[in-house]
C-alpha cells in the first residue's frame, strides 16, 4: 500500500495493489476507487483531501509486516519517486 500526496490537485491517491486500473467508479462525492481486470480494488483517490482526511498522521499499527518507507519533507519544486526525490 503506498498512500501519495499531490498538493497541486490537493488529491490523495492510496496505491493498494501495484496493479493498473482497468476500471474506475466513484463511490462517494470526490471519491474514486480504481479496479483491476478481477473486479479486485488497487486504488482510491480522494480529491480535496486536505478537507476530507487529516493528512499529518498515518497510523499503521495494526497491520501485518509492515515496512515502512518514507521521502524527505518536499520543497514545492520537488516531486517524489519512490524512496528518493527527483527535482523538477
Amino acid at each position: 500500500m503506498k498512500p501519495q500526496y499531490f498538493p497541486d490537485t490537493d488529491t490523495l491517491y492510496i496505491d493498494l495493489r501495484n496493479e493498473p486500473s482497468t476500471e474506475s467508479e466513484e463511490i462517494a462525492p470526490d471519491v474514486v476507487a480504481d479496479y483491476n481486470t478481477a473486479g479486485q480494488i488497487v486504488g482510491i483517490s480522494i480529491d480535496s483531501a486536505s478537507t476530507k482526511v487529516d493528512l499529518t498522521a498515518v497510523d499503521a499499527r495494526d497491520l501485518p509486516h509492515v515496512r515502512v518507507y518514507s521521502t524527505p519533507p518536499q520543497q514545492p519544486e520537488a516531486i517524489a519517486v519512490g524512496a528518493s526525490v527527483a527535482h523538477a
